[in-house]
């Protein structure tokens, strides 16, 4: 793909109205330094330097989307507490729309507190409750969708194994999406077992492909082109969820693009320097579906989105990747 034909990609991103459903969170980074260890017990301590907030999980994917989208939408459940208030803040500030997602009293928001000291993440505290939603608050998003599916281009279902994506939801939403000719993307997650059939594009990473074909997992081989498992994964999901196309991330070996009736294709990995991993597959899913949206071919938009995914993670925090940094990938590689 030439520059040129990557900015025609992108000139048509701000007029896509995309809707991102999925768990919720609220990632909290708390940064400081470790000068010495506890007299209490063989842990370092962390002095306190500073705290940031960012919004996490399906959330996150709405946020990569917004630097690309005038127009985006996210569905969820948030608890009516200060975490879920400052989530709505965040999303505010941001211009993306909540106000289909769910509010309950009974919820706890999800919280995942980062401890970073120089740069090392140190220890990771979840806060969270596994629930999933009503049958009358499944109901409500259903409707919620289908009011707004006529100016919707693409819908991101962004699966974090929190509860919130059950089985009845996704395959309405999905149903009715697909009869409106709409895109219809999936990320899913290996502890909830969801039959993505019918997606447009379902991105596990080689873990969960795995699992998800029921092939025993091993490393990977040096080439993922002559990982003969890795190929008959992609090739039994595709088959499996009956998707257009099979998106598998591989870490540091890039992606593997599964099409039916074509040959697998490799994208080595653009990724320079690694700081933080956390979010790269929020921002692998979203630029892959918004680039299908814009009209880019499967290996245009897998390539968008593996050059998206290097730039996030040579990034301290749950990050996003700019119009500008996206281009710049690509400029270097030129």
């Amino acid at each position: 793909m030439n520059f040129t034909r990557l900015q025609q990609i992108l000139d048509r991103a701000p007029a896509k109205r995309i809707l991102v459903i999925g768990d919720l969170m609220l990632d909290e980074f708390v940064w400081g330094k470790v000068g010495r260890i506890s007299p209490e017990a063989p842990v370092p301590v962390v002095e306190v330097t500073g705290e940031s907030f960012y919004p996490g999980g399906a959330a996150n994917v709405a946020r990569n989307l917004r630097e690309f989208v005038d127009r985006v939408a996210v569905i969820g459940m948030i608890g009516a507490d200060r975490s879920g208030q400052q989530l709505r803040e965040l999303q505010a500030e941001q211009k993306i729309d909540m106000s289909n997602s769910i509010e309950d009293e009974t919820f706890r928001t999800i919280v995942k507190t980062r401890i970073i000291a120089r740069h090392q993440q140190v220890v990771r505290v979840d806060r969270e409750q596994i629930i999933g939603p009503s049958p009358a608050q499944i109901a409500k998003v259903i409707a919620a969708v289908r009011k707004n599916l006529p100016e919707t281009d693409a819908i991101i279902f962004e699966d974090y194994g929190k509860g919130f994506l059950t089985t009845e939801l996704v395959s309405q939403v999905a149903r009715d999406a697909h009869a409106a000719g709409k895109i219809v993307a999936a990320d899913p997650n290996s502890r909830h077992s969801i039959a993505w059939r019918g997606m447009s594009v379902v991105k596990p990473n080689r873990t969960e492909a795995f699992l998800a074909a029921g092939i025993p997992w091993r490393d990977p081989d040096e080439s993922p082109a002559e990982d003969v498992d890795l190929v008959r994964a992609g090739e039994t999901l595709l088959e499996k969820w009956d998707t257009q196309y099979l998106l598998i991330t591989l870490g540091e070996h890039g992606m593997m693009l599964f099409q039916k009736n074509e040959p697998p294709h490799h994208i080595p990995t653009k990724a320079r320097q690694v700081f933080d991993v956390s979010g790269a597959g929020d921002t692998a899913i979203a630029l892959f579906t918004l680039a299908l949206a814009c009209d880019a071919t499967p290996a245009e938009a897998a390539e968008i989105a593996n050059h998206g995914s290097a730039v996030v993670v040579g990034k301290l925090g749950t990050a996003t990747v700019t119009r500008d940094e996206l281009l710049a990938s690509f400029e270097h590689d030129f």
